[in-house]
């Protein structure tokens, strides 16, 4: 990107013909999140909480809420051809890489293996780096298998040798057992593996924007912190509710977000707004 141009540029259009838009290897990360294939319409509703006397919910010191129902949000999730939608996008994304850019395809366990293989087939086996599981802790529990609690991201380089990785711009986590390695190692804390453990978006916290499928900025944070550098040009076509472009800009690199959902732009708009997102096609 040109030293004037905008920090965040904000794409409403269907992803495909961005991509291919785009100039070979001008982008230095690539994180997706695409549409997992539940076979399920997606809903999210976002609630208001409010202190009422008589309210039926009892919090805190025994204080009474009342709950309002401000909206309800959702998209089908169901494709007949997975891999014949998303191959395409994976391709144009191997060719807009730079020479040491990263991809990350955020994914769960319906379709990680078959969406593998075909990246395996575009970069090449040896480019492949990590398999990064996000492990979690929430939601409902069946009684017949054991519960799903985790998503997996694909992480390949363009270069299976030469590609960013800042070890030093790593957060670090608390040991689990800080008394087997010594006061000033459980001071600093350890840096994370291939297990990340991280909550979801709390469904009644500050980062929340009411978006269906939105991930937490700190998992975004890190891959953008560790897998880029100030300045870089970060990409997301399934850009949802803008929280790659979020880590991006507070991190001073630059953000192309694309969406097709005239939804999530109107999101991402409110959220990126201190960062006077460029709006295109809108």
């Amino acid at each position: 990107m040109e030293a004037d141009s905008p920090r965040v540029t904000i794409h409403h259009a269907e992803n495909l013909p961005v991509l291919r838009s785009l100039a070979a290897g001008s982008i230095d990360l690539i994180y997706i999140d695409p549409p997992f294939n539940t076979g399920r319409t997606q809903t999210r509703t976002s609630l208001r909480t409010r202190r009422d006397p008589t309210g039926a919910r009892v919090g805190f010191r025994g204080e009474r809420h009342t709950t309002e129902r401000l909206a309800t949000r959702s998209f089908d999730d169901s494709f007949d051809d997975y891999l014949g939608f998303l191959g395409p996008r994976l391709e144009e994304a191997h060719r807009v890489l730079a020479t040491t850019g990263s991809l990350f395809v955020h994914l769960d366990f319906r379709e990680v293996h078959y969406v593998k293989v075909r990246l395996d087939e575009i970069f090449g086996r040896r480019s492949f780096q990590n398999e990064l599981i996000w492990a979690y802790d929430y939601g409902a529990r069946p009684s017949r298998r054991w519960p799903a609690k985790h998503d997996n991201i694909l992480w390949y380089t363009k270069d299976p040798k030469d590609y960013c990785f800042d070890r030093e711009a790593q957060d670090r986590i608390p040991y689990m057992a800080p008394g087997l390695v010594g006061a000033v190692k459980a001071a600093r804390g350890k840096t994370p593996t291939d297990t990340w453990w991280h909550t979801i978006v709390s469904p009644t916290g500050k980062e929340k924007t009411g978006y269906p499928t939105q991930k937490p900025l700190g998992i975004l944070r890190r891959i953008v912190l560790v897998h880029s550098r100030p300045g870089d040009t970060l990409l997301d076509c399934f850009a949802g509710s803008g929280t790659l472009g979020e880590a991006a800009a507070a991190h001073d690199r630059h953000a192309i977000l694309v969406d097709e959902s005239a939804e999530a732009v109107a999101i991402m708009q409110r959220r990126l707004a201190r960062f006077s997102p460029r709006i295109v096609g809108a």
